[in-house]
């Protein structure tokens, strides 16, 4: 028997740290021979910490929300051959994983990170010694073009074609990069891939590097993501002691090895020449295309980079096949596609399905739907480079050519989920913050352009808008979509343009009726208690931070505008509903 606590970030936030240490206390004080071990998240962040107990004949049994009190009696429950059946997780959030299609998942969750041992049983490294043992160059390049594996960090371009330009390219010294430098809000597809799997990564990168006739390999990582950076370094650890990185790699004359560089985590990296950039030392900034990196990259040297989920498929096309992976998905989107699913969400967390699938089926499907029983409003995809898909665009297939037709983008695969209660003008006016903070100041109608229209913005929910100001957002926003020079600048405006397009009605309500449809708007909005429902109990007065409100004991409340701060709290205290938002 042995127990495996899930150790991603989501569940060391939740609390799985001190679960694992109570559980290790627990079972050497009651003289236990039962090994506690650690994998990474499965997907479902929702649930955690999650725990595993495997019993002798292999059968598993997957507890959820476990507590330092609970996995004593999980273990309890173990040793008595019995299971603590009411922590164990129910059919409905099981079937989760059995609507999803794993392949850069496909071992996050289920092995240990930190054993190199676990993914070799997993097939780990098969798909490498292949490439190495019986193909060419050509032949593995011809593989992933086969696949249709496109890139899945934003961009959608054809990876054979990244592959071949590079082994092409003039020149010796080739480098192979990976991008793991994950900016977006709401992200974190590619910490999960490094945190539950490190070796996929690895055996990616190898199985390039093979193909492109390049010997050295960087990760370029945000120093965010420490657990990432230190499961990685392990891994490349444990790789090189085994003869999968270094020299003459399977006694062949293929040599290749990696290194980490940590990021500052500054967005404009997550563009190839900003991060090379970045590499060799100097400030973060894009430049001008062509010479593209497989000409001149690294050091001006040949250089091909991907991102994590880029390169985590690519094992497990070389194992299985390219023809498997394009028989899933559409015509110009082929395999699957991994989604972190936050927001207004029941079921928040990671999951990855074939391409083909709708928006409707994540969020509905897959997330269990809006919290708290609400209306779907929209869904913000590809971070602040995408846009809003509202909720009549439900039923938008996903893939490339779909989505960019509604205004969003693929992007990293982030989906933030809203409901009745976001305001779209307001959620706008947040990614467009955090693009013009994230601007590298390179570009004028960039640095600049994006500044006024965050101005104009915050004016809009200050409920200062002016006739006017949604065209001159429209003005601005294809200016800088045209004059930038990267994508960073190219994007940053389809937040904005994508919530003009189906909520306009929005903007009209701030400017012209200085009025936040949502209610989030603060200074759009004031809270008054009905004098019908209110019951004098007194708990919204007892939970106002600036004794706005005032009134005795079973008589009718009253709020003083003058002094409410419209922080909400008498909102969430009433239990009478007798709090009102105008």
């Amino acid at each position: 028997m042995k127990m495996v606590v899930g150790k991603g970030s989501c569940g060391i936030a939740a609390g799985a740290n001190k679960v694992s240490a109570v559980a290790e206390e627990y079972i050497a004080q009651k003289g236990l021979n039962i090994p506690v071990t650690v994998t990474g998240c499965i997907g479902m962040c929702y649930l955690e910490p999650i725990v595993d107990v495997i019993d002798d004949n292999g059968e598993k049994t997957t507890y959820i929300k476990v507590t330092t009190d609970t996995i004593k009696e999980i273990i309890d429950a173990a040793c008595e051959g019995k299971k603590a059946e009411k922590y164990i997780i129910d059919a409905e959030d099981k079937a989760i994983l059995d609507k999803q299609t794993r392949i850069a998942l496909r071992n996050c969750g289920i092995i240990d990170p930190e054993n190199i041992e676990e993914y070799i049983a997993k097939g780990g490294y098969k798909a490498i010694e292949k490439c190495i043992k019986n193909m060419t160059q050509d032949e593995v390049i011809e593989e992933i073009k086969v696949s249709g594996l496109a890139g899945r960090g934003g961009a959608g371009f054809p990876t054979w074609f990244k592959w071949t330009a590079a082994k092409n390219a003039q020149g010796t010294k080739k480098y192979t990069i990976c991008n793991a430098d994950e900016g977006d809000p709401g992200a974190f597809m590619d910490r999960a891939v490094i945190e539950g799997d490190p070796h996929t990564l690895i055996e990616g990168m190898l199985i390039g590097a093979y193909a492109m006739g390049s010997d050295d390999g960087v990760v370029y990582v945000r120093a965010e993501y420490p657990l990432a950076i230190v499961r990685l370094e392990n891994a490349i650890k444990q790789a090189r002691d085994k003869g999968f990185l270094g020299k003459n790699i399977f006694g062949s004359h293929f040599s290749f090895d990696l290194r980490i560089k940590a990021g500052a985590g500054a967005f404009v990296c997550g563009e190839e020449t900003a991060l090379i950039a970045s590499l060799e030392g100097e400030r973060g900034m894009p430049r001008l295309k062509p010479p593209f990196p497989a000409q001149k990259g690294f050091w001006q040297k040949p250089s091909n980079i991907n991102n994590v989920e880029t390169y985590a498929n690519v094992p497990w096309i070389l194992a299985e096949g390219g023809d498997k992976f394009c028989a899933m998905g559409t015509e110009n989107s082929k395999g699957t596609k991994v989604f972190a699913l936050t927001g207004k969400i029941k079921k928040g967390g990671l999951v990855e399905i074939p391409m083909g699938a709708k928006v409707g089926d994540v969020i509905y499907g897959v997330g269990g739907g809006i919290k708290e029983g609400k209306a779907f409003k929209a869904v913000q995809m590809g971070g602040p480079s995408g846009g809003c898909v509202p909720a009549e665009l439900i039923d938008t297939i996903i893939d490339y050519k779909s989505l960019a037709a509604t205004g969003a983008i693929m992007g990293s695969g982030g989906m933030v989920v809203m409901d009745e209660t976001t305001c779209m003008v307001d959620m706008a006016r947040f990614f467009l913050d955090f693009t013009c903070k994230e601007s590298c100041g390179k570009c004028i109608h960039c640095r600049i352009g994006t500044k006024r229209m965050l101005e104009i913005l915050t004016r809009i929910t200050e409920g200062e808008g002016k006739d006017g100001d949604i065209e001159l957002l429209e003005n601005l926003a294809n200016q800088i979509k045209s004059s930038s020079l990267c994508g960073l600048g190219q994007t940053a405006p389809n937040p904005v343009l994508t919530t003009i397009r189906y909520f306009r009605n929005e903007y009209e309500d701030h400017i012209y009726n200085k009025k936040c449809t949502a209610k989030q708007c603060k200074p759009l909005i004031s809270f008054e208690i009905d004098a019908e429902k209110c019951v004098g109990c007194t708990m919204c007065a007892r939970n106002c931070p600036v004794n706005a409100i005032t009134g005795k004991v079973k008589e009718t409340h009253v709020i003083d505008k003058n002094i409410c701060i419209k922080c909400g709290k008498c909102v969430t205290s009433c239990k009478f509903d007798a709090v009102k938002i105008n």
